[in-house]
């Protein structure tokens, strides 16, 4: 192996010994993502004797079901990442790099690095999915999708800035685009990205300024879809748009965008003028996935095997966002969720470790069967939809069920606290407590308010001449 971060086992075993007696090889355990479905995997796989690396981009594990609420000020970024390291300290048989996968050579069992190759005896990708524009790419940089942290922060000082230029923008025009939010896609992430878009603009911000009444602010979600939450039930469905329009957001069902350009977008012929506009309309598999030189589906997933290995190679497997395969149960594709990417790393660390122990040797591998345990999507206080099973959920209850299964999920006791406590502080005192515009972005002020040059003149004057 020629990477620093991945050494070759043999080597390190030769080097350290050094001696003529041969030593027994441990195998290599190569798991790339840090996501539900990589941990999930490296769980399952205590014990097993092997050397497991666990292989991330990033150094943080990322809980993306709240993502939403550090781009809307509600939690810190803090508080839904959690150290990858942190999480294994315990596991002298985990080894954590910090590094990107650029390619494999799949019939040699070598994983490709910036720095170097790494052999392994299992490869596990589950490299998660980035945003899909469906062939307009040139769109991404005037709609942010919500995948990272990164993202998340972006969003939440364009929201933060969107108030801050109207506040100080004279001309209507302008102020009205500033104060225009556009969401596209009506799934969960849009959903509940456009609720608390409103909720910000009605129930916390609205005393915060002066020149402009934050309850005027336009949230518009289109949905190219006849309904919003196409993987719940119609009456939950029907439930979120009601909620929704309740709010004061303007949804647009079978409405399908055919231009974004910056400051614009174009629904059909009709162009809305907006300064803030988001995507959520679609997801594709990790570009990995198209290196591989295995069959794939339209969104770039790797069709795998019933047991989650790639066709033709028995020690490589792909979960999560980038694994399409159908549940049996019911014939439809197992959607991309935590719930499926957690069963599937489950599954797949389970595999591996029963045959280490030689339990497939009479018998094929089992097939991997996803148990639907729900759904659920918030979209405000105290609303939300939930489908557990046969049973249905909506206001209220939804709400408080949606939050206490979120809390529950999130790694760590710090992290589950901190996030009781903010929203408990939120649901009191109608505040966001995240609400710190970062970086070095300033307001675009096309045209200033006068009443606002002049106050902020007086004020200069009277600091100048030591009056208050």
């Amino acid at each position: 192996m020629k990477s620093n971060s991945l050494k070759n086992p043999v080597r390190v075993v030769e080097s350290e010994l050094n001696t003529s007696i041969q030593q027994p090889r441990l195998k290599e355990i190569l798991v790339i993502g840090g996501g539900f479905g990589g941990l999930n995997v490296v769980k399952q796989l205590t014990g097993t004797g092997a050397r497991i690396w666990l292989v991330d981009k990033r150094n943080h594990h990322l809980f993306q079901p709240l993502l939403y609420q550090v781009a809307t000020a509600a939690l810190s970024p803090a508080d839904i990442g959690y150290p990858i390291r942190r999480i294994f300290r315990k596991r002298k048989d985990v080894h954590v790099v910090m590094d990107e996968l650029l390619g494999v050579d799949l019939a040699h069992n070598v994983a490709i690095f910036p720095h170097g190759e790494a052999n392994f005896d299992y490869l596990v990708l589950a490299c998660g999915a980035t945003h899909s524009y469906f062939g307009r790419d040139d769109w991404a940089q005037y709609a942010t999708g919500l995948k990272s942290i990164e993202d998340a922060l972006k969003i939440r000082s364009q929201v933060l800035l969107a108030f801050e230029e109207a506040e100080m923008e004279a001309d209507p025009l302008e102020r009205r685009s500033s104060l225009t939010f556009v969401i596209v896609g009506g799934g969960p992430t849009g959903v509940e990205l456009a609720g608390a878009l409103r909720q910000i603009a009605t129930q916390t911000i609205p005393n915060d300024f002066r020149n402009i009444d934050t309850k005027q602010t336009r949230v518009l979600l289109i949905q190219s879809a006849d309904r919003l939450l196409p993987g719940m039930p119609e009456r939950l469905s029907a439930q979120a748009l009601e909620d929704l329009q309740e709010m004061g957001v303007e949804v647009r069902l079978g409405s399908r965008v055919t231009d974004i350009k910056d400051g614009s977008i174009s629904i059909g012929e009709e162009i809305i003028l907006a300064r803030s506009i988001f995507w959520a309309a679609g997801v594709k598999a990790s570009p990995i996935t198209s290196t591989l030189g295995v069959p794939l589906d339209k969104a770039g997933r790797i069709l795998v095997n019933p047991d989650l290995s790639l066709p033709g190679y028995s020690n490589v497997f792909a979960i999560g966002d980038i694994a399409a395969i159908n549940n049996p149960k019911t014939g439809q594709q197992v959607a991309g969720v935590a719930q499926a990417a957690i069963q599937m790393g489950q599954f797949v660390g389970q595999l591996i470790r029963d045959e280490f122990h030689q339990k497939f040797q009479n018998r094929n591998r089992p097939e991997f069967q996803f148990h639907d345990k729900g759904q659920m999507a918030t979209i405000g206080r105290c609303r939300a939809v939930v489908e557990i099973g046969r049973y249905q959920f909506k206001g209220v209850s939804a709400w408080l069920l949606w939050g206490i299964v979120h809390v529950l999920f999130l790694i760590g006791f710090r992290n589950r606290f901190a996030v009781l406590a903010q929203w408990i502080w939120d649901y009191i005192t109608f505040s966001k407590g995240a609400r710190l515009i970062t970086g070095k972005s300033r307001p675009v002020v096309r045209t200033h308010h006068k009443e606002f040059l002049c106050q902020n003149l007086k004020s200069d004057q009277s600091v100048k001449t030591g009056h208050s």
